[in-house]
């Protein structure tokens, strides 16, 4: 396995040439520990501390367990929490412990001191104080604040102290979360604020974005802003917070917490502190009252019901009479909670089945109804506030629309969603409710100048304000996006793929079905662009920008085959997915895919069989078919035996192996990030390589591609030397079967499906170990899944899932 961070598109500087090997993170908190698990990530050595507890004993004041207490607790209550924020547990040992008092000598040896403490200015000098006695020169130092300006840190510090500080606020939960935002001050070296926004996004994974010194820098600033003027425009068009939850969450691009629920997950306590803080702090800002806290924000503050962190917020959950949960809302002109209700809106039922959002918004704002009406007038004020906020905090507007996706999860930024809805249109729209916007739109528009944003030559631009002219958006070199080559014809598509060169001799397959779910379109544009790259190609590459790279087969397709009794075709279709896998891996170029996000079933086989697998640290991997009622059919439990018979030595039996694949494929088992992909079987140490940032999976995956071919690529030949061991496996396998269903871990059904996932794993009833084909065990998995097809309990399974409309999951 190889940690991907290779810098050939990137111009090498003085910045880049700084390494960092060990990094200290002061404090514990939430944030701390998290922060620390994330340096242990990407392989940092990593130093925590924080203070000595205050009601240690007199006797335990000699203890190391006693005084270091504190941060243990932290840092182990972090490891367990879930969502992990840690890619694989074994990582943890790679933070070392300590306190304040006994252990700051430590961060001498450390090339970053990252300050985590509470938010209060007084206790950061102090703390910074402390730092100047141990920090060797030249160490990078910085600190997580989301509001201290920096500058009123800096008093008393040392002149190396202050080149070398910056701001660097990460988002909560830092793991998942992409924003980094870097504060320099007025005294911060070029050369440290370039290298924090290089290290930042190459490998920490983040969209590092460069703010000023204002309050609330650029995310909070126009986050919280939204969330409040949301909070005012509710109460003044009456409408309901599921009513509002329905209008700001996917709908419109925004994430499943849609406001609400996002607000309970936040506290209410801690946005209401920002929100006042932004109030109080921002002079001159012309609509500094939106910041101002709703009455009925303040009751919810006073009754103390924060959010999740006091069990009840905007919404509570409850046992109700029956004993079963139940989600109430509240109601905020009673101050109630209520039965949860489920808001109708004709303008989202009329958009909904419109897929691309950029056309969904322009037909959404179109409709007539009050969900289309507070949209609107919510968009022509967060519009107008985004562009009077420039250049006060940001001389660049795509700074603001960096910060708000990767920090808040909107799919589209605010000047995004301008450009969507028409810059033209949209200023109508916003004077309509009173909102000018400022100076420089009603210039730019006069100069002709009809978009934030234009892609030339495969180039992504935004008009700069100061220059009025459109400018390449930096960063972006390192990078293959897939949205900017929409302006060159590509090289061929079909309804759910579509092939574009992506230079150097190498093309790129992308799915663009609902899920990227793997079905006949799919699996044609993968033979296509096989046959494409052979013809005259170095190779290819399988990837998408997508949110997931695939939530597996096309289910509706097999369900609809299997209750109308098609089973030739079933067969048909099964074989040709085989044979696709098999091509993926047999053809005669390198073929690399791209994982990232989701990555089950037809997506993990698709990956297992690739030359190679560039994964995003962040890949959901998994062969999760016995959820649906049927065990991997596409070459999954193929691969796992061959796996198995590659590992067997003398010293190291091949039946513990098999006996881990079979119970991570019968419990459907998905890894929680690449790294556990490895520990589970479906990466492979030998051949797949993990990159942190999401952004670099296509172009790694290309250098891959080349790596390979100048390699001198020669095509692979089929495997008939696979060791599979017959009775041998098959009388503990069904026994492992039989103790889960004896144990209540699994239903009648459940134990019919592990026992024909064991006789494939085993290679059929053979009467001792025996070497066979995969072509073999292709044979064994599709006469496993089309019997399985035919049982009721899988249909019903399939129709299940098929109605909740969500992927199958562990």
């Amino acid at each position: 396995m190889e940690i991907s961070t290779h810098p050939e598109q990137v111009k090498i500087t003085p910045a880049r040439q700084r390494k960092v090997k060990k990094a200290a993170v002061l404090g514990s908190g939430v944030m701390g520990s998290r922060i620390a698990a994330h340096f242990a990530n990407i392989g940092l050595e990593v130093v925590l501390l924080d203070i000595v507890p205050f009601d240690i004993s007199e006797e335990e004041k000699n203890h190391k367990a006693a005084r270091n207490k504190l941060v243990d607790s932290s840092l182990n209550s972090a490891i367990k929490a879930n969502p992990s924020p840690i890619y694989d547990k074994s990582f943890a040992s790679r933070i070392k412990t300590g306190n304040f008092e006994d252990n700051m000598d430590l961060i001498s040896e450390c090339d970053w001191i990252i300050e985590v403490v509470i938010e209060n200015l007084d206790i950061k000098k102090k703390v910074f104080e402390q730092v100047e006695k141990h920090r060797k020169p030249g160490t990078l130092i910085s600190s997580n604040t989301s509001g201290i300006p920096i500058e009123l840190m800096l008093e008393g510090r040392s002149e190396d102290f202050k080149k070398h500080f910056v701001g660097t606020h990460f988002f909560n939960p830092p793991r998942y979360l992409k924003l980094l935002e870097v504060i320099p001050s007025s005294e911060t070296d070029s050369e440290i604020v370039d290298f924090f926004m290089s290290y930042g996004e190459k490998f920490l994974g983040k969209t590092t974005v460069l703010c000023k010194d204002t309050p609330g820098f650029i995310a909070n600033r126009i986050g919280v802003f939204s969330i409040m003027a949301i909070f005012h425009l509710m109460a003044e068009m009456d409408l309901s917070i599921e009513e509002v939850d329905a209008l700001t969450g996917p709908i419109t691009g925004r994430p499943k917490s849609a406001s609400f629920r996002t607000c309970d997950i936040v506290g209410l306590d801690t946005l209401a502190k920002v929100a006042l803080g932004m109030k109080e702090n921002c002079t001159g800002d012309e609509s500094a009252e939106t910041f101002a806290i709703p009455d009925y924000v303040n009751k919810m503050i006073e009754n103390k019901w924060l959010g999740d962190k006091s069990k009840q917020g905007f919404y509570k959950k409850v046992k109700n009479d029956e004993g079963k949960s139940e989600i109430l809302a509240l109601n905020i002109k009673t101050m109630e909670y209520e039965p949860k209700s489920k808001p109708r809106f004709d303008s989202i039922g009329n958009v909904k089945g419109i897929d691309d959002l950029n056309k969904r918004l322009k037909a959404l704002y179109s409709e007539s109804d009050k969900g289309a009406e507070f949209l609107r007038k919510l968009s022509s004020h967060i519009f107008q506030y985004c562009s009077m906020r420039i250049p006060e905090i940001s001389d660049e507007l795509y700074r603001l629309d960096d910060a708000v996706r990767a920090g808040y999860g909107w799919e589209l930024g605010p000047f995004e969603q301008w450009d969507a809805l028409g810059i033209k249109e949209a200023v109508e729209m916003m004077k309509g409710y009173g909102f000018e916007p400022a100076s420089w739109v009603e210039e730019m528009l006069k100069a002709g100048h009809e978009s934030f944003y234009i892609t030339e030559s495969n180039v992504k631009k935004y008009y700069d304000i100061q220059k009025k002219q459109y400018v390449a958006v930096p960063g972006r070199e390192a990078f293959i996006i897939l949205d900017d080559l929409r302006g060159q014809k590509p090289i061929w598509k079909n309804a759910g793929t579509t092939i574009h060169d992506i230079g150097d001799g190498v093309i790129n397959l992308e799915f663009h079905t609902k899920m990227n779910s793997m079905g006949a379109e799919v699996i044609e544009g993968i033979n296509k662009a096989i046959d494409v790259a052979e013809k005259d190609h170095r190779g290819l590459v399988i990837g998408n920008d997508a949110p997931n790279f695939s939530a597996g087969a096309n289910l509706a397709m097999i369900f609809m085959l299997a209750i109308e009794q098609e089973f030739d075709e079933l067969n048909f279709a099964i074989a040709a997915f085989q044979k696709t896998m098999m091509r993926a891996r047999y053809s005669s170029i390198p073929v690399v895919n791209g994982p990232h996000g989701l990555t089950l079933g037809g997506g993990c086989e698709l990956s297992m069989h690739c030359d190679a697998a560039v994964c995003a640290a962040e890949t959901y991997i998994g062969l999760v078919e016995v959820g649906v009622g049927v065990i991997p059919a596409g070459g999954g439990t193929k691969e796992l035996v061959l796996r198995a018979s590659d590992s067997f030595t003398k010293d190291d039996p091949m039946l513990p192996k098999l006996q881990d694949a079979f119970v991570n494929i019968a419990t459907a088992k998905v890894a929680t990030s690449a790294h556990e992909g490895f520990d589970i079987g479906v990466l492979d140490e030998k051949k797949d390589e993990v990159v942190i940032n999401s952004n670099r999976v296509i172009a790694e995956a290309k250098r891959k591609v080349l790596e390979l071919s100048e390699q001198g690529y020669s095509q692979p030949i089929e495997r008939d030397d696979i060791l599979v061991l017959g009775r041998t496996a098959l009388g503990g396998l069904y026994a492992g079967a039989e103790a889960f269903y004896i144990g209540n871990y699994a239903t009648e059904h459940d134990k019919k499906i592990a026992n024909k996932l064991a006789f494939v794993m085993a290679g059929g009833d053979l009467s001792m170990p025996t070497k066979v084909s995969e072509r073999y065990l292709l044979d064994l998995e599709r006469e496993a899944f089309l019997s399985l097809l035919g049982e009721k309990k899988t249909l019903e399974r399939i129709q299940s899932i098929l109605n909740s409309g969500k992927p199958l999951r562990n």
